[in-house]
């Protein structure tokens, strides 16, 4: 079901689709692929949102840097320099970011209308990023299906093709609270990664490859998530074919588990610490997955290069249950 949530000052209408299934509710904008909300249940069967968003268009025009929500590209997460060499030749990126390109640059996949259409227990995204949208190569025709599964886990599937070589680094930005208010800073995380990816003053990965025992990013068991964090986590299973689980976070108080599984190698985990206002510091949990950042300047990271007659897929499930 869809319904018109707002308009553009070009007069460019943007939609809201609302999928409900297995007793959970998401409601995604055609306007940055956003998840404006997830209403779930806790162990009492009170529901709650519990995903950071907001009541109308205006309010995601207004504070677009937290990227709340939204479906982010070409390129999820940072690349240093704003550059990257490609079959002998180096591309210069928008840097939105100091000197470096965040999230696809200015005007991001999450800042673009989407066209929509209905798919069974979903809805279908789709659009054309021309040749040299934001400093990247190749024209990409990319499309993101968001399914509610009988249980009521939102699925996230990603597919692009391109007619010229290019990277491609996809991912979903929602930022997750399962109490649905208060600080997130009491849940508890559980992240099936060994390793993570060291950065620098910048959050540019420095090549590294760190195992975290001992550390504070060793969540192998589950922890708190506490503050703190900004930081890709190398998946101990790598890319697959098929989604497996690779985190669980629980909130005590509610009972609420939210279950992350991919296909992606990489996941980052940000506490949220430079939330504005209206929100506050810690007031949700990001785990976004993806291939590493910086990875078109790092040769000895899983690849994000995308060619001609190659498909490009991947997919995200996030699982909702409750433990008493």
């Amino acid at each position: 079901m869809s319904e018109l949530f707002g308009t553009l000052s070009d007069g460019t209408p943007v939609h809201r689709w609302t999928l409900e299934r297995g007793g959970v509710r998401v409601r995604v904008l055609s306007y940055g692929g956003i998840v404006q909300s997830a209403e779930v249940p806790d162990r009492e069967g009170r529901t709650a949102d519990v995903v950071l968003g907001f009541a109308d268009l205006d309010g995601y025009l207004a504070h677009p840097e937290p990227f709340l929500g939204a479906l982010i590209g070409r390129y999820a997460n940072r690349i240093a320099g704003g550059r990257f060499p490609l079959d002998g030749r180096t591309y210069a990126l928008e840097r939105n970011e100091g000197r470096n390109s965040l999230h696809g640059g200015d005007r991001g996949f999450d800042k673009r209308v989407w066209d929509a259409a209905p798919v069974d227990h979903g809805v279908r995204l789709t659009r054309v990023s021309p040749h040299g949208e934001e400093g990247f190569p190749g024209r990409l025709e990319v499309s993101a299906t968001y399914r509610l599964e009988e249980s009521g886990a939102l699925r996230i599937a990603y597919e692009a093709t391109t007619d010229a070589p290019t990277v491609i680094n996809l991912t979903n930005h929602s930022y997750w609270n399962l109490s649905g208010s208060g600080s997130a800073g009491g849940h508890e995380l559980r992240l099936a990664a060994s390793r993570y990816t060291p950065v620098d003053g910048d959050l540019i990965p420095t090549g590294v490859l760190k195992d975290v025992s001992g550390t504070r990013f060793d969540f192998r068991q589950g922890r708190r998530t506490g503050s703190g964090y900004d930081h890709n986590f190398v998946l101990d299973k790598g890319v697959t074919g098929a989604a497996e689980e690779v985190a669980e976070l629980h909130d005590p108080a509610s009972g609420r588990v939210l279950t992350v599984a991919t296909t992606e190698p990489g996941l980052q985990l940000y506490t949220a610490d430079h939330l504005a206002e209206p929100f506050s510091p810690g007031d949700a949990v990001a785990l976004e997955t993806q291939h590493f950042p910086d990875s078109p300047n790092r040769p000895a990271f899983p690849t994000t290069e995308l060619r001609p007659g190659e498909v490009f897929r991947s997919e995200t499930v996030y699982g909702f249950s409750v433990r008493g």
